[in-house]
């Protein structure tokens, strides 16, 4: 599915939930403990999707946003954290004051934007003088488990592997965020490994978004693909990495 297909997103919105919603939890721990927030700081979640971590924030006694171009992900997001203001748009186009936000996050979001610096440009301004900045996506694909079953699946489909995007190479966050007028305060890699209990789990986490007959076509191969990632249990795990880089705006 179209990474910035609003319409694919507000339809898988619940199952991404399900089956991904929490995927990222490892990146996220690492972002706030680079960070000092006390409870009570302000925390935007650009492309917060389903709200997974709106709600983890939330719990942790943050003051939350969010911002998302899908309307389901944004109802869905908006009815698991009520007291989060959960607004529709995308990130070139913030609607909320400058200096607003202590931290603001872009988790797998940011490289779906036109133009990259504009977003950039923006999450940097609505963050408060001294707040921080963090974005995360996806590692080139030779770290991500994930990456070697969708290679399958394009040859089986007759497609080309997606090729990696720029935000995926090392060191690209640290000289966007660089470019963006921020100070770079963490950087790196984490493994962010994804765990399917069951056949059906696997096929319906790799083929989200596609219709009954072709997920049902295409199960054999997602199944073979993913046999060297079967656990004892008849499960599978895969292990994959996400970049992230936090940068500081100057006092």
């Amino acid at each position: 599915m179209d990474g910035a297909d609003a319409g694919g997103w507000s339809a898988v919105a619940e199952g991404w939930a399900e089956l991904w919603g929490r995927f990222a939890e490892p990146a996220w721990t690492v972002v706030l403990d680079s960070v000092d927030l006390r409870p009570g700081a302000c925390v935007l979640d650009v492309g917060c999707g389903s709200g997974d971590l709106i709600a983890h924030l939330d719990q942790r006694g943050f003051s939350t946003a969010g911002i998302d171009p899908a309307p389901g992900m944004v109802a869905l997001a908006g009815g698991r954290v009520p007291a989060a203001d959960i607004r529709s748009g995308d990130a070139e186009d913030l609607p909320w004051p400058a200096d607003t936000f202590d931290l603001v996050t872009a988790v797998n979001a940011l490289q779906f934007a036109d133009d990259t610096d504009h977003a950039l440009a923006q999450l940097v301004r609505v963050t408060v003088p001294g707040g921080a900045v963090a974005v995360v996506n996806w590692a080139g694909s030779d770290l991500n488990d994930l990456d070697t079953v969708e290679a399958s699946l394009a040859e089986a489909t007759g497609e080309d592997p997606r090729p990696d995007g720029d935000l995926r190479m090392p060191g690209a966050l640290d000289r966007l965020l660089a470019s963006g007028g921020l100070e770079i305060v963490s950087s790196g890699l984490v493994e962010v490994p994804w765990h399917a209990p069951d056949d059906d789990t696997l096929v319906r986490g790799i083929l989200l978004g596609e219709d009954p007959e072709t997920m049902s076509e295409l199960a054999p191969v997602v199944i073979a693909a993913a046999k060297e990632f079967r656990t004892a249990d008849g499960g599978y795990l895969l292990l994959n990495h996400f970049r992230y880089a936090v940068g500081r705006k100057a006092a």
